[in-house]
């Protein structure tokens, strides 16, 4: 049986941002026999056929080409996590040493302090013939953000408000170590520091996944959110039966910052890859569609379960969440929320729910701002976990299972929708 833990825990160490992200995903599409395709070339798609596509580097769709399928079965979920991204002036240096840097996305400031950090991303450097992308992941112990010591800042455990251009900066070195960061890096491009262009580089907490509690069925790892997903729709995609509909795996940058990039939810990327399957169908093909938006739930805290709604809070263990909302932050519907039980309990996976506390706001996902542009029957899921946006986040090993189960479910479905029925095919 496969360790679905200890392979969730490789996937998170080798995808340190979004941009590694798709490139391990790319990587293991390619060793299972699928075609990258360009957006730039109309590549004609063979029945049978297992292609993908990426843009930006950091968003990444896949499915499985059939010329008689009637729809598309679709999971998303997001290749970004909340970090701290790299300024293009990189260092500043007075005694010491440090990188600047700004917040990208809404984290808790305070669980990266005091942590091995490192960078990742994408850099541009000059070539005789223009310029090139290339990946970088500067992979060793490089920075922490020190912490102030109590005895300079008595009130930090009253509530102290971070201030990230102030609190926040890592520190690289003394200041003799003036020069060493663009150095580093344009040693990791391959390239003289003078012919670096540009970059697109984030920190990242180096702390590899582990297991905790009694028999290790709790897991603490960076960037759950929504690693976690990523992961268990890649298994559950590659791993379904061959279905009547179209397999599609969606993943997309910028959940984080709102989705509205060229290579977000709220792009065309999702919609412009279904035209180029459907062709001429793709109204029709879309009413025989639907969409699992996954991204990870919170579950009800230990020490303030008052946080949590009475009656619809999940916990660690209990399954697979489905998430709702009245405002549609959540896109579930009754519909959706029916139709992802049924494949559910068809597969024996369990489910709980989540709602919000009335009276407290919530957050959102990517699944109303999907659809939006593909419209079709969606529902919102996760992972239930405790932590959401910190360096380091708090799951189950069994929910992770359910969710892979689950998913590998979904895609293996068929279903035909006759006015106001749904009927399962298998």
């Amino acid at each position: 049986m496969q360790d679905n833990a200890k392979n969730l825990f490789d996937f998170i160490a080798a995808s340190p941002c979004a941009y590694y992200t798709v490139d391990t995903v790319r990587r293991r599409l390619l060793s299972e026999g699928y075609t990258e395709l360009s957006e730039g070339e109309s590549t004609p798609l063979a029945d049978g056929g297992k292609y993908f596509v990426t843009r930006n580097g950091s968003s990444l769709i896949a499915f499985r080409y059939h010329t008689e399928a009637k729809g598309f079965l679709m999971c998303a979920s997001h290749t970004d996590s909340p970090s701290y991204r790299v300024k293009m002036s990189a260092e500043t240096v007075a005694a010491y040493t440090r990188i600047e840097t700004e917040p990208y996305g809404g984290m808790i400031h305070y669980t990266w302090l005091d942590r091995p950090l490192s960078v990742a991303g994408r850099v541009f450097v000059r070539t005789a013939e223009g310029m090139e992308e290339r990946l970088v992941n500067l992979d060793r112990d490089l920075l922490t953000i020190p912490s102030v010591a109590i005895h300079m800042n008595r009130a930090v455990n009253e509530g102290y408000k971070w201030n990230p251009a102030v609190d926040l900066l890592p520190l690289y070195g003394t200041a003799d170590a003036a020069g060493g960061f663009a150095a580093e890096l344009a040693d990791a491009a391959g390239a003289p520091a003078a012919d670096i262009l540009s970059h697109d580089l984030f920190l990242y907490n180096r702390e590899y996944g582990r297991r905790f509690g009694k028999d290790g069925t709790l897991l603490l790892a960076p960037r759950l959110d929504d690693l976690g997903c990523v992961f268990a729709s890649m298994e559950g995609f590659l791993a379904a039966e061959e279905s009547r509909e179209i397999p599609v795996l969606a993943l997309f940058d910028n959940e984080e910052v709102g989705s509205e990039t060229k290579q977000g939810a709220a792009s065309t990327f999702l919609h412009d890859t279904l035209r180029r399957i459907a062709k001429h169908d793709l109204s029709a093909m879309l009413y025989q569609s639907f969409l699992v938006s996954a991204d990870n739930a919170h579950a009800k805290h230990p020490n303030h379960p008052e946080l949590a709604d009475a009656d619809n809070a999940p916990t660690l263990g209990g399954g697979v969440v489905i998430k709702y909302n009245a405002n549609q932050h959540y896109t579930t519907d009754a519909y959706s929320d029916a139709f992802f039980r049924t494949v559910c309990e068809r597969a024996g996976v369990p489910t709980q729910r989540y709602c919000n506390r009335a009276d407290i706001r919530g957050g959102s996902t990517l699944g109303s701002i999907s659809d939006t542009r593909v419209s079709v029957p969606t529902v919102d899921i996760g992972l239930p976990q405790l932590a959401m946006h910190a360096a380091a986040e708090t799951a189950a090993s069994a929910d992770l299972d359910a969710m892979i189960l689950a998913l590998t479910a979904f895609y293996s479905s068929s279903f035909t929708r006759e006015g106001q029925k749904t009927v399962f095919n298998r």
